[in-house]
């Protein structure tokens, strides 16, 4: 006796599938041309089992309950659970776990844990609908993760492995077509398929898409539809090629009919006696289908008029040609995104409408392309792609990066000592060994090409089959490439790993600097496009520098675009248990080890898909038409859509004065006929009358008319054109005649104005109080800081060289203080000297601080720093003043003064690198708390950058403004830029918390300020670039002064 008896089909290689139908097209069989036509969901031979079944949890495939498939077996004692869903967020097993890279199990491909591997029965009853009794039954699943047998009234009907894969098996002679049926399920957590599904997400489990039966003609019917469209050398007149596998024989008939559904523009018939049987309909002139014009024809394919199947057509064609990716003859960039399936509550069971508001979220952000990374999406994604215009780069199942971790770790002292790019080859070619390169795993890989291709071949969306992601490269790739070319070559094949592009049709990189993708445009030896198939790292406060990528994307023609990682973050919504406190959770939360942390918190979107300000700013940075040069009388615009003029928008236009909207607003004309690439001149309005200040035009351009995703009147791209020099002068208090009156004690200086009482403490060198009309404006500081809680963009680069050099610990200490009266007694002057450094090093920042209080009842704070000594951060985070107002200057009472208003960019946040989709304006908030951001890992956030003033009312109406003056202008009358930030945060409270309803306990009433003469960008550190040297605050010296009136 042995246990067990042999091996188990979840861990044999050499068993993918049992007893599976081949995989086919997606498509559903009708009764009739009509019902395909209309493509109604409840009119075809289709059943839908999804709902609630019953519910079994064991811990591993040897302890479940014996014949549960048994009819006969007695479920009412079990949970009830719904399908589609993911066990682990029903309560169920040990719970979600997070892990990028590493493999969550003993790694010992191909076998898997025999103890603990979490099984699960489900269990249905359902009876045969009368409308499809007399057919030949299949059971479909369109996902089950990650592996499952399945029975039919206590008989064994089969098997299948690969997560994101559908199943179909033949139940026609197990079925009761007139009784009660029992379908029963066993899902395995693990399988030796968990090897090569080790993608960057939630490991979670279940049938967590949707089950169907479906019925098919018993003796002859449509297996499955083949569709290639071909246009000619003009790309104007097309062939439709279609290939239909039939089992029986008969007359096939194909119709194609126009968009509207009206006629039939081409028909074909043929008799076919079981095998295959193809069409070549050729079609004059059709409407092409691109991302820019999704247009669609209607394909209905019938087998002896009984049976028919139908299938949305766009005309289109993908080659490779002249060294660029090109459709229907034309260069196209991938302006894209990343996409996971991942919904907050229901993890990768999402729901259709859920799916659909991401995709049209994309639409309404400029964004034309998708990669399914890293595994087939639902199929309905795909549909609506066809429907609305994206390009889609379409994912194979297949990632197994946790091998490198094993390898890398393996490394001898001298190899680990190799420069970064060399030793990560070496570990790839030795990760590759594992499976990759393996040839025992070849058909798993090839398996996963054609599940993905045979599925989702029909859909003129899908323009690049991608073949998995972070693998490495070996032999299986090339056989999952070459099985590919030989079914369908139509589609170039993306696979990032081939590095070289040996057997790829592109490039592709990961994260690379804006001078890499340059030196490679640059390098005529390349004769293959590449794209970036991930780039700006969204994770938490970013990304920084879009506009460089993209812009090169456009002036370098073998640079095709990219995909921003990612489209949204995977938190999972749960609940303190504790406190109650609502919070979504990351890697860890649920007691998962090894876990990446909050790694999976990287998208543009919230994990409740809202929209992040990185995707406001990727919306800019992928804006259709861009304006590229202006003066006060004309700007240049350029066109870039990839196939279509800009003739469907309109250009409106409204004046600033200092930030405010005039009257003086109106309509441009946009010339007719400003095709892809293509430059037009705008003439701008003029002359501007009554002018006060800076004046800015801004140019709004918008949709004429609705389209399936964005309403008339939607704004698709915008520029702020200054038309005057934006260094205005200040707008501040004239000098007082009468003098201030100064009161001298030894710790404090008392100064005092008409309206205004300073407390200033020479010990400390430190401005105590700044009463305004009996209205306190300070509760502590000012004084001088550098540090802002890291982002995640900081963290591993920047950040950390602010860690290391004790940056957090730094403070100011106070050397020397000198006051005087000057001006004839209207102005006194208070000097302090202050060192700012961290304990343990030698460096510091020499301070030179003056304080010029004046009878206007203005107060100068001029600050002019020295970095010195060993061990200087090469970088600050920020250079400025912090302070604390008194809980009254937050807003949120009675009356209906907002709290702050300013003039600069808003009104989200905004830094150096991070600014170009905030307008600049005169804003207003009636609370402080409005101006944070919440990002779902805690980080510096709510910064505000090109600020003109800031000013701050009291409850009782009191104001305080605060101006950077331009110390470059002699008089010191004009202004200066400059940042600011208020909220009700400490910058170590929120470093310190880790979740949202964390920080929220440590709020503070009073309103948290800082006043930034200069403040670092944020880069994609996390994964990619630290912040560009352009957008860096690097360490050395400054001075700036803040006038506070």
């Amino acid at each position: 006796m042995s246990h067990p008896k042999s091996r188990p089909d979840w861990n044999n290689l050499t068993i993918i599938h049992r007893n599976t139908l081949p995989p086919r097209a997606n498509f559903h069989v009708y009764n009739s041309a009509q019902d395909a036509l209309a493509s109604d969901i409840t009119k075809p031979n289709t059943y839908c089992l999804s709902g609630t079944w019953k519910f079994d949890l064991a811990a591993n495939p040897f302890e479940v309950p014996r014949r549960f498939e048994d009819p006969a077996f007695d479920t009412t004692g079990w949970d009830d659970i719904t399908v589609p869903s993911m066990w682990q967020l029903n309560g169920h097993g040990k719970g979600p776990h997070y892990t990028n890279v590493n493999f969550p199990i003993p790694v010992d491909p191909p076998d898997v844990l025999f103890d603990e591997n979490e099984t699960r029965s489900y269990v249905r009853k359902f009876r045969v609908p009368e409308s499809l009794r007399g057919s030949q039954l299949r059971l479909r699943f369109e996902g089950v993760d990650s592996a499952f047998h399945v029975w039919m009234n206590g008989k064994e009907v089969g098997y299948h492995q690969g997560s994101r894969n559908p199943s179909e098996f033949d139940i026609t002679n197990v079925v009761d077509r007139d009784g009660e049926n029992t379908v029963a399920v066993r899902v395995y957590q693990y399988c030796d398929g968990t090897y090569i599904e080790d993608q960057d997400q939630w490991r979670m489990s279940g049938i967590y898409r949707d089950v169907y039966l479906l019925g098919f003609p018993v003796e002859s019917r449509i297996e499955d539809l083949f569709i290639q469209t071909k246009l000619d050398s003009q790309y104007l007149n097309a062939d439709l090629k279609i290939r239909v596998d039939v089992t029986g024989s008969g007359e096939v008939r194909a119709d194609l009919f126009d968009p509207s559904k009206s006629r039939i523009i081409s028909t074909g018939t043929r008799i076919v006696s079981q095998g295959c049987v193809k069409f070549s309909l050729p079609i004059e002139n059709p409407s092409k289908w691109t991302a820019d014009t999704p247009i669609l024809y209607h394909l209905v394919v019938s087998l002896n008029d009984i049976s028919f199947v139908s299938h949305r057509v766009g005309f289109r064609e993908v080659e490779m040609k002249d060294g660029l990716i090109k459709v229907n003859g034309q260069r196209i960039v991938l302006k894209g995104a990343n996409r996971h399936e991942h919904h907050p509550r229901h993890g990768r069971a999402v729901p259709f409408e859920f799916m659909k508001r991401d995709l049209v979220l994309m639409k309404t952000h400029n964004i034309n392309a998708i990669r399914t990374c890293h595994q087939p999406s639902d199929v309905r994604l795909y549909e609506l792609a066809d429907e609305l215009g994206f390009w889609i780069m379409d994912e194979a199942d297949l990632e197994c990066h946790g091998f490198e971790s094993i390898c890398d770790a393996a490394l001898s002292p001298t190899d680990r000592a190799l420069p970064f790019r060399e030793r990560q080859l070496l570990t790839r070619a030795e990760a590759a060994k594992w499976t990759t390169d393996n040839p025992a795993w070849e058909e798993a890989y090839v398996d996963r090409a054609k599940q993905l291709v045979r599925r989702d071949q029909l859909h003129p969306s899908v323009i690049i089959w991608s073949l998995g992601n972070e693998a490495f490269f070996g032999r299986n790739f090339k056989s999952m490439y070459n099985w590919i070319k030989s079914y369908d070559d139509s589609r170039p094949i993306h696979y990032e790993a081939d590095i070289y592009a040996e057997t790829m049709d592109m490039y592709s990189m990961m994260y690379p600097s804006i001078e890499t993708i340059v030196d490679f445009a640059k390098d005529d030896s390349k004769t293959k496009p590449l794209v970036l198939c991930e780039f700006i790292h969204a994770m938490g406060n970013g990304p920084g520098n879009i506009k460089e990528y993209i812009d090169a994307f456009y002036e370098y023609p073998r640079l095709q675009g990219g995909f921003v990682w990612e489209w949204a973050n995977h938190g999972l919504l749960t609940k303190n248990k504790e406190t109650g406190e609502e919070f979504y959770a990351y890697g860890g939360d649920f007691g998962d080890v090894p876990n990446d942390s909050n790694f999976v918190m990287d998208g543009v979107l919230h994990s409740d898909h809202t929209p992040t300000p990185g995707l406001i700013e990727y919306k800019k940075g992928i804006e259709p038409v861009k304006v590229v040069s202006y003066t006060p009388e004309k700007a240049t615009v350029v066109n870039r859509y990839d196939f279509i003029t800009l003739d469907h928008l309109e250009c409106s236009y409204v004046l600033l004065d200092e930030g405010k909207p005039t009257s003086q607003a109106g309509s441009i004309e946009l010339p007719s006929g400003v095709g892809p690439g293509q430059r037009a001149e705008l003439t701008l309005p003029s002359p501007f009358t009554g002018l006060t200040g800076e004046a800015t035009l801004q140019l709004s351009f918008r949709q004429r008319s609705p389209t399936l995703s964005l309403s008339a009147g939607f704004e698709v791209a915008f520029e702020d054109i200054p038309l005057n020099a934006p260094s205005i002068p200040l707008t501040v208090q004239p000098q007082s005649p009468s003098k201030l009156t100064v009161i001298e004690t030894p710790t404090l200086l008392t100064i005092a104005s008409a309206g205004t009482t300073w407390t200033f403490a020479p010990i400390h060198g430190q401005l105590r109080s700044l009463t305004k009309n009996s209205v306190e404006f300070l509760s502590a500081g000012p004084v001088f800081t550098a540090y802002r809680a890291p982002t995640d963009n900081d963290a591993p680069q920047d950040g950390l060289d602010w860690k290391n050099r004790l940056l957090h610990l730094a403070k100011s200490r106070t050397g020397r203080c000198t006051w005087s009266i000057e001006d004839s007694g209207r102005t006194f002057l208070v000097r302090v000297q202050q060192r700012f450094c961290p304990p343990v090093l030698s460096w510091s920042i020499d301070l030179d601080i003056t304080y010029a209080f004046r009878s206007s009842g203005t107060l100068a704070i001029r600050v002019k720093g020295t970095p010195k000594g060993q061990n200087l951060p090469r970088t600050l985070p920020r250079i400025g003043l912090s302070m604390e107002l008194p809980s009254a200057w937050a807003g949120g009472g009675d009356t209906n003064a907002p709290a702050v208003t300013w003039y600069g960019r808003g009104p989200g946040e905004s830094y150096r690198d991070k600014k170009l989709s905030q307008r600049i304006g005169t804003y207003e908030v009636s609370e402080v708390s409005r101006l944070w951001t919440e990002y779902e890992f805690p980080q510096e956030g709510g910064n505000r950058t090109d600020t003109r003033w800031v000013k701050f009312t009291h409850a009782k109406g009191e104001s305080v403004t605060a101006h950077f003056p331009d110390l470059n202008d002699p008089e010191m009358r004009r202004r200066k830029l400059f940042d600011f930030n208020a909220s009700h945060y400490h910058v170590a409270d929120v470093e310190a918390a880790k979740h949202p309803h964390e920080l929220r306990r440590t709020r503070s009433e009073n309103v948290v300020l800082r006043l930034d003469a200069a403040h670092h960008g944020l880069g994609s550190g996390s994964c990619g670039p630290r912040t560009r040297d352009e957008y860096a605050l690097l360490t050395e010296n400054f001075e700036f002064e803040v006038l506070l009136a």
